[in-house]
C-alpha cells in the first residue's frame, strides 16, 4: 500500500536549509501560541502568519498547494485537519489545532499543535488527554526513527503510545487512519507516506540525512471521518473531538534532529530518551 521504494538522505548542507525553514515554523507556531484566545478568529491567526512568514523571508508553503489559498489549517472541535481559516471566533473551551507551513531557499518545513482556547483552566479533562495522549504519540514515533531501521516502526510507536495513554486514562481513543504523515524537503508533501498507525508492513529502512513529517491524528471517538462540503476541512463522523501534532524530523547517524523545533527538539528527544544530534545550535 505505501510502496518500498529505497529512501533518499540529505546533505548536511540541504539539512541545514531544512532547518531554515523548520525553525521559521516553529518560530511562527510560537507566536501563534501567544494569539489564540478568545474572540479571535481563525483568519486573523492566518494573517498574522502570513505576515510572519513572508517578513522573515519565507514563502507560505500551504498556498503553493493547489485550490488553497491560506497560511495555516485551523481546525476546531471535531475538525480534526484541513479547516480553512475565515470568520469562525474562537471561544473559551474550543480545542484548536494549528498546522503550518513555510518554504525558504527552496526547502521546507511543516508542524502543528493542538491548544485549548483559554488554557488548561478552560480545557475539560478529556480534552486536556486527548491532547497530551496525542502529543505523547508524536514523540514516540520520532523517536522510532533510526538509521537502518524501518519506516513504519513510527506507526508502531504512534498507537502503541496511544493505546497506552487510553488504557491509563481510561478513555477511548481513535487513532486516525485515513490520513498520514510524509517526506518533506523540495516540496511540502513528497514521498514516502508515512502512516501514523500501525500496518502490517515495515516499510523501507530509513537512511541518514532522510526527513519526514510525523503528525498523528487522534479523536476521542471514531477513528472515521468524513470531508465538508468545501471540499478541505475533515471533521469525525461522530462528532467527537481531535487533535493533530507534526513535526519535520531529520534521521541522522548519530540521532534525531527536530527541524520545526525551536530548540531542535533536544528537550522532547531528551523525555523520551532518543538522541539528540543537530547540526547547528540556534
Amino acid at each position: 500500500m505505501f510502496g518500498r521504494r529505497k529512501l533518499q538522505g540529505r546533505t548536511d548542507e540541504q539539512l541545514l536549509l531544512m532547518r531554515e525553514a523548520g525553525l521559521l515554523v516553529g518560530r511562527t507556531l510560537e507566536m501563534l501560541r501567544a494569539e489564540v484566545r478568545a474572540g479571535v478568529t481563525t483568519l486573523q491567526l492566518d494573517t498574522l502568519a502570513e505576515t510572519f512568514i513572508r517578513d522573515h523571508g519565507g514563502i507560505p508553503n500551504f498556498q503553493l498547494v493547489p485550490g488553497y489559498s491560506h497560511t495555516l489549517c485551523t481546525s476546531v472541535n471535531e475538525e480534526v485537519v484541513h479547516g480553512i481559516p475565515g470568520s469562525r471566533v474562537l471561544h473559551d473551551g474550543d480545542v484548536l489545532s494549528v498546522d503550518c507551513g513555510a518554504e525558504v531557499k527552496g526547502w521546507n518545513g511543516d508542524a502543528a499543535f493542538t491548544a485549548v482556547v483559554g488554557g488548561d483552566e478552560a480545557a475539560s479533562p478529556a480534552d486536556r488527554d486527548l491532547i497530551a495522549a496525542t502529543e505523547a504519540g508524536l514523540y514516540a514515533g520520532i523517536a522510532a526513527m533510526t538509521v537502518g531501521g524501518r519506516l513504519f516502526a513510527v506507526g508502531d510507536a504512534v498507537e502503541a503510545s496511544v493505546d497506552a495513554a487510553a488504557e491509563r486514562d481510561g478513555r477511548v481513543y481513535g487513532v486516525v487512519d485515513e490520513y498520514v504523515g510524509h517526506g518533506i524537503g523540495t516540496q511540502m508533501h513528497m514521498d514516502p507516506q508515512i502512516p501514523n498507525y500501525a500496518v502490517s508492513e515495515t516499510g523501507p529502512k530509513l537512511v541518514d540525512g532522510f526527513t519526514g513529517a510525523i503528525e498523528p491524528m487522534v479523536t476521542l471517538g471514531t477513528t472515521d471521518t468524513t470531508v465538508l462540503a468545501d471540499d478541505w476541512t475533515v471533521v469525525t463522523a461522530d462528532g467527537s473531538r481531535a487533535a493533530h501534532w507534526e513535526h519535520s524530523v531529520a534521521v541522522r547517524e548519530g540521532g534525531l534532529w527536530i527541524l520545526t523545533a525551536t530548540d531542535g527538539g533536544r528537550a522532547a528527544l531528551a523525555a523520551v530518551g532518543a538522541p539528540f544530534a543537530p547540526l547547528t545550535d540556534d
